[in-house]
């Protein structure tokens, strides 16, 4: 667990040059010295109050359970600048009008990513789209909605089958609809293992690679989501077209309600 006293102590060992065992597995917990002094500057303003344990992993960034003051759940998710594949980033980034002058070095580019990804759920949630709500961002870290119930975070449709299958489908394609036709992000990303089911609904994450439409490659992202799509509904024993599911989505997305 970490909590501002914590961080202060880790900050100030890290810069005394302390290399022990205990600050390796700091470091391989993604807390390099500056993403300590971002979570110490987040504490500080009260965003959350202390980190708890890792919901996930992956090779781009770990995902903590938090708590904030007034005792409710966050999620924390925390960049990777040492081992980021950086490079892959950049396909996304490049072309996206609302990111320009990013300088090419791995933490500007992780900088803007977390940014990036901040601003498609904050425009995906206004949309109406089943996403966590975004809180703040700052440097590598985003903080956002936590998704689950009662500390426990929900499972992913990779791992569990909804009871309700004609309702969580239909939420999530009228999700789906909002986040494409009216916020106008593509995820570019979309599969079983990017959407949570809460309550027996659907919840979209990792939008972290989402591009507005004005993106180059945008169509290409949106043709691969689709086909994705496709499977997943399939796999849960619905059948659509690709002309089908266009006229869902665009209709859903485009609808007043």
């Amino acid at each position: 667990m970490y909590d501002i006293r914590r961080v202060e102590e880790l900050i100030a060992r890290w810069e005394n040059g302390e290399r022990s065992a205990e600050m390796r597995k700091v470091r391989n917990e993604v807390f390099d010295v500056l993403t300590l002094r971002t979570l110490y500057k987040l504490m500080e303003q009260k965003y959350i109050v202390r980190l708890e344990n890792v919901i996930s992993t992956g090779k781009e960034a770990n995902v903590f359970r938090a708590v904030d003051p007034s005792g409710e759940y966050v999620a924390v998710k925390i960049y990777r600048v040492e081992t980021s594949e950086f490079r892959h980033m950049w396909k996304y980034l490049d072309g996206d009008p609302r990111f320009f002058r990013v300088k090419r070095n791995r933490r500007s580019i992780i900088r803007v990513w977390a940014k990036k990804e901040y601003k498609n759920l904050e425009a995906c949630f206004r949309a109406g789209a089943s996403v966590p709500y975004p809180i703040i961002s700052r440097d590598n870290v985003l903080v956002m909605e936590f998704v689950g119930e009662n500390g426990i975070p929900a499972p992913r449709l990779k791992d569990v089958t909804p009871d309700d299958v004609d309702g969580f489908v239909d939420t999530l394609l009228d999700s789906l609809g909002r986040m494409y036709f009216r916020a106008g992000i593509v995820h570019a990303d979309l599969s079983e293992y990017n959407i949570l089911i809460r309550q027996d609904r659907p919840v979209i994450i990792d939008l972290g690679q989402g591009v507005p439409w004005e993106h180059p490659m945008s169509l290409e992202f949106f043709r691969r989501d689709i086909e994705r799509l496709r499977a997943m509904l399939s796999d849960l024993g619905k059948e659509y077209t690709v002309k089908e599911l266009l006229t869902i989505l665009e209709t859903r997305g485009k609808g007043d309600g």
